[in-house]
């Protein structure tokens, strides 16, 4: 059976390297045809007009640039619009092989997984810094434990989805959607996560996205927490409650050992059990929180599998 894969290509300022991404995408894998489509997100230069003249399928443009976050969602929503099976998403800048493409599709086209993420060689990367290798190497491992999957890759922008995981995918990161977008599925039991190695091209202009190493450690950082709390509330704020609720419990038993065992009642334990009765408070809380998180994310698997049986029924 015929599938509708259709390449998403999010866009700002990309005149100078677009018809390059263009031309190298296969017009057909598996004789399946391939379509196009350009997110542009409020280019100032002739993006719009290189697509055109290439003829790409399907072009929409935000009428003001909303970021990189936003376009991704924005495609997403258009390929689903246009009855999409597969989306493909890749960079503008030429970054990823064409011909890759295959190698993301694959497996979902073997109903062998649901989201396949291109993985760099990062370590063999001669566009990257070796501090910017040791940081991507570093994220992506933290990525790895956060979302429970084995990608090696995590920041890697050429990705494939199934129509039905393309549903789920909700970017509240107004930043970027690669990190949030894998811990989200990662964590999902409903949906299978998997890693192909690729090749690119060199460098053709710097990184728009990420201005400075310490920039990235602190985006990245702000982001995986977000996601992590957002979609595992409940271990979270318990883990954070056991750790606030060892330290009021080794505070009470030095206390305990000191006075009735040692006998040392030369000096006095009030501010220390004060200590003692604020990290329990702040365990409770926490634990609190995470209850009410719990709640919430049962709330939304709720809504989830609602939106399913509807959009099954009005298939049928």
């Amino acid at each position: 059976m015929q599938k509708k894969i259709i390449v998403q290509i999010p866009c700002h300022n990309e005149e100078k390297t677009l018809a390059a991404t263009i031309r190298d995408i296969p017009k057909i894998i598996n004789k399946h045809e391939i379509e196009i489509l350009i997110i542009d997100d409020g280019s100032t230069d002739k993006t719009v007009d290189v697509a055109k003249n290439l003829k790409v399928n399907h072009i929409i443009q935000n009428h003001k640039k909303l970021g990189l976050a936003k376009s991704f969602i924005n495609g997403i929503n258009e390929c689903l619009k246009l009855n999409a099976d597969i989306i493909v998403n890749t960079d503008a800048d030429n970054q990823y092989l064409g011909s890759d493409i295959a190698k993301l599709v694959e497996p979902l086209l073997n109903k062998n997984s649901d989201m396949v993420v291109g993985c760099r060689n990062i370590l063999k990367n001669p566009d990257f810094s070796y501090l910017k290798k040791k940081l991507q190497v570093l994220g992506s491992s933290v990525v790895r434990f956060a979302s429970n999957t084995n990608i090696t890759d995590a920041t890697s922008g050429f990705r494939a989805y199934t129509a039905d995981i393309a549903k789920y995918i909700n970017v509240y990161d107004d930043y970027t959607y690669t990190l949030e977008t894998l811990i989200q599925v990662g964590l999902s039991k409903n949906f299978r996560v998997s890693g192909v190695s690729i090749s690119t091209n060199r460098q053709t202009r710097p990184s728009r996205l990420l201005k400075s190493n310490f920039q990235y450690i602190i985006r990245s950082i702000g982001t995986i927490y977000r996601s992590y709390v957002l979609y595992k509330p409940l271990s979270f704020f318990t883990k954070t409650s056991l750790i606030f609720f060892l330290i009021g419990f080794f505070i009470c038993l030095r206390y305990l050992l000191n006075t009735y065992v040692f006998e040392i009642t030369d000096r006095t334990y009030i501010p220390s059990l004060i200590l003692a009765v604020i990290s329990f408070l702040i365990s409770l809380t926490t634990l609190f929180l995470g209850t009410l998180g719990w709640i919430n994310s049962v709330n939304r698997e709720l809504l989830e599998r609602i939106i399913d049986n509807k959009n099954k029924n009005n298939f049928d």
